[in-house]
């Protein structure tokens, strides 16, 4: 029976696998022992519901019904309190091993998800009925005018020992059968995470298996991430993106960690409509980034938003994408969207390498020049063609970046005015890290700085 009729049938027995000393060997009281136990066996059905009445006028949980129905409560109890007496009395077990009933009162209380506290309180409640029974019995033995304290305190400590054995019984066998039901479930869960992400979800019962074992929506707000495994980077990034409000889940795949984020609910300021703004506009999105890049160091290519569990393949795709135009190592994180032009290059040197030499292969062959020319396009392309927003991040004065991008201009043959030669810059400059040119080949990122003195800009500029 559950945990009560274990409270109240459960003598000490030996631990599985040790061995069993009945009570009813100790002293002189066996007799009167065996005598007890025989007694109350041939009533055991009427204890039997006198500890489950007990049990659920004190547990709501058993009270309810559910998980454990009051029938299933009554047979594991009456088996817990055949056994209990008689290993009390020392009587020959009918049932084989005297533990049996706590234990399997454990395992299943585990499998049904009852509470431990529950089941030792409901043991609790049995031992206490047991030992009222015992205790009238006890009563009526030693005669209406005769004191039956001594007696009754006699048994009683046989019977307390009773049932701390047989509670450590039950509380090992639940502690073992929850460890087993966890592997189990962690098992399942893997198995299903792992479906999502292979795409296997377009079942809509494997979608909605992955959900229940995963405890989120079917259908919400989610992204994959694809980790690097840095050596400095810890080994999964769930603990920061949850310190942030965000489930995760990640398993390592082919020396890379994948995990599915839940972003939080967007929330749209009243009378404005929601709008398909990008990724990287999104709030949300913004503080994952920043928890993948402060918090864990890692790095990181993102995907997309998504509505369903089962669009997680084609979004682990794409977060593999994004993680190849990252620099390995590099700690950086980033959306798809905002890596497109990187995600198409990147599979396709032949392409890159025409667009540099197209673009900017005249600025490439310029030797001593090239770091600073591509160091200063870039600058002024990132800052909307602005030579003095560009002075300031380069620490130069403006006419420096003014000179610098006519060169550009003079040696591309093209005008900086043209939008057609801004956008093939801007490409080719992203297409530099793919066109298999050679690290010297990349422009370097410009370092922001403090913005130069009067003096030195003139001095910069002349």
């Amino acid at each position: 029976m559950t945990h009560s009729s274990a409270t109240a049938g459960e003598p000490g027995g030996a631990r599985s696998g040790g061995t069993h000393t009945p009570l009813s060997g100790a002293g002189g009281s066996g007799a009167l022992r065996r005598s007890l136990a025989t007694a109350m066996l041939a009533d055991v059905d009427r204890l039997t519901d006198r500890a489950v009445d007990d049990i659920r006028a004190h547990s709501g949980t058993y009270a309810s019904g559910a998980p454990v129905t009051r029938e299933d409560l009554w047979e594991i109890c009456r088996d817990n309190l055949l056994r209990a007496l008689e290993d009390f009395g020392g009587l020959a077990p009918t049932g084989g091993d005297f533990e049996w009933a706590a234990r399997e009162t454990g395992r299943r209380r585990a499998e049904q998800g009852v509470p431990l506290d529950t089941v030792l309180q409901a043991y609790r409640r049995g031992g206490r009925v047991l030992w009222q029974v015992m205790a009238e019995h006890l009563r009526i033995r030693a005669g209406r005018g005769t004191d039956s304290r001594d007696l009754e305190l006699d048994m009683a400590s046989g019977v307390w020992e009773t049932i701390d054995r047989y509670s450590v019984a039950m509380a090992d066998a639940y502690r073992i059968a929850q460890l087993e039901l966890q592997s189990r479930q962690d098992t399942r869960r893997v198995a299903l995470f792992e479906a999502l992400l292979d795409g296997r979800a377009d079942d809509p019962a494997v979608a909605s298996a992955a959900a229940a074992a995963l405890g989120v929506p079917a259908v919400d707000r989610y992204v994959v991430v694809v980790a690097a495994q840095d050596p400095a980077a810890p080994p999964h990034p769930a603990p920061a993106l949850e310190a942030q409000g965000m489930w995760s889940f990640w398993r390592p795949r082919s020396g890379r960690y994948a995990g599915i984020v839940r972003l939080p609910r967007r929330v749209t300021p009243a009378g404005r409509p929601a709008t398909a703004a990008g990724c990287g506009a999104d709030p949300a999105v913004r503080t994952l980034l920043a928890a993948l890049r402060e918090r864990t160091g890692a790095t990181a290519g993102v995907s997309p938003e998504f509505e369903r569990l089962s669009q997680a393949g084609r979004a682990l795709r794409l977060a593999e994408q994004t993680l190849r135009t990252l620099p390995a190592g590099s700690g950086e994180a980033a959306v798809f969207d905002d890596r497109l032009a990187q995600v198409l290059l990147s599979g396709r040197t032949d392409i890159a390498e025409r667009i540099v030499t197209v673009h900017l292969g005249p600025v490439l062959a310029t030797g001593g020049e090239r770091a600073a020319l591509l160091t200063t396009l870039r600058a002024w392309l990132d800052h909307g063609c602005s030579a003095s927003r560009a002075a300031e991040q380069l620490y130069c004065h403006r006419n420096t970046v003014l000179n610098r991008i006519g060169r550009i201009a003079e040696l591309t043959g093209r005008s900086s005015e043209s939008g057609d030669a801004r956008l093939g810059w801007a490409l080719a400059l992203r297409a530099l890290p793919y066109a298999g040119l050679g690290p010297e080949a990349v422009a370097p990122e410009p370092a922001a700085g403090p913005a130069p003195t009067a003096p030195d800009r003139e001095a910069d500029g002349t």
